[in-house]
């Protein structure tokens, strides 16, 4: 405390002089209307000013819970994703028409595993007996034809790939109609070949290839690719047309499954029809 009046009287001057401060403020705030309300707004800007300061440090230092409620928040919400369940399809959709009988019915499907890069080539489908899939139905993406099922478990199926060397579906020019089989010669993924398409037929570059009604399998009309190129068979009259796919089949996801209806009463006539020729 001594020291401490001694320090007082060392500087009195200064002291004197803030006291006298204080005392001209204390009067120009209380004789002018504008010096004392912008006195006031200034007080409340520096306590606003604490206030806020005052916060930001309890925030700060309450970002600890805060992280770890949205981590438990976050961990609950990630249990509803729909990536973490396997979906079970299928819905069959179905159009009852009362002018038309309907043939063709899709089933959709994921493909969980395929292959591109064999003579042989397979898809795996998350679909199988339990949603409808048997064997011989079409597969096919949004873009076009991808294969044919050729097994069925009671949640998967296997279906054909068309790059597999005993592929062949019933294809016809969009154009005129002119039809061959299509086929896969193990070169390119991205390419098959339309063969036996008659030497009058109108084929040209660009030409749309689409499925036909011969297939027994796919409904008629759906994309199959466009043709890249054509020539002529030696000492024959057809063309073999080398055929871009549309469907990427590197790609393939998401497919549909396509049941006709109407094939095992197709199929009965024409075995029916085949033993009468045969005999």
């Amino acid at each position: 405390m001594k020291n401490l009046f001694a320090f007082i009287l060392k500087h009195n001057f200064i002291f004197v002089f803030l006291f006298l401060q204080v005392i001209c403020g204390w009067l120009l705030v209380q004789s002018s209307g504008f010096q004392g309300a912008h006195v006031l707004n200034s007080s409340n800007k520096v306590v606003a000013n604490i206030y806020e300061t005052t916060a930001n440090t309890k925030e700060y230092f309450s970002l600890k819970q805060e992280n770890e409620k949205l981590a438990r928040e976050n961990s609950v919400l990630r249990n509803f994703l729909k990536a973490n369940y396997a979906v079970l399809p299928m819905k069959e959709f179905v159009n009852n028409d009362t002018l038309y009988k309907q043939q063709y019915s899709y089933i959709n499907a994921k493909v969980v595993n395929s292959s591109v890069n064999k003579r042989r080539n397979y898809l795996t489908l998350n679909v199988g007996s339990e949603q409808g899939i048997t064997q011989d139905m079409a597969v096919m993406a949004s873009d076009g034809i991808v294969g044919i099922v050729t097994n069925a478990s009671q949640n998967f199926s296997s279906a054909m790939s068309l790059l597999h060397k005993d592929m062949r579906v019933n294809c016809q020019l969009k154009k005129d109609g002119s039809y061959g089989p299509l086929i896969w010669d193990g070169l390119d993924y991205r390419y098959c070949l339309l063969t036996d398409i008659p030497t009058h037929s109108k084929i040209t570059k660009g030409d749309t290839v689409i499925t036909s009604e011969l297939s027994g399998i796919f409904p008629e009309g759906i994309m199959v690719g466009t043709i890249e190129s054509y020539e002529r068979r030696r000492n024959e009259s057809y063309y073999t047309a080398k055929v871009k796919l549309s469907a990427d089949l590197k790609k393939v996801n998401h497919v549909y499954v396509i049941k006709n209806k109407f094939k095992n009463e197709r199929d009965s006539i024409e075995k029916i029809a085949q033993k009468q020729i045969d005999d």
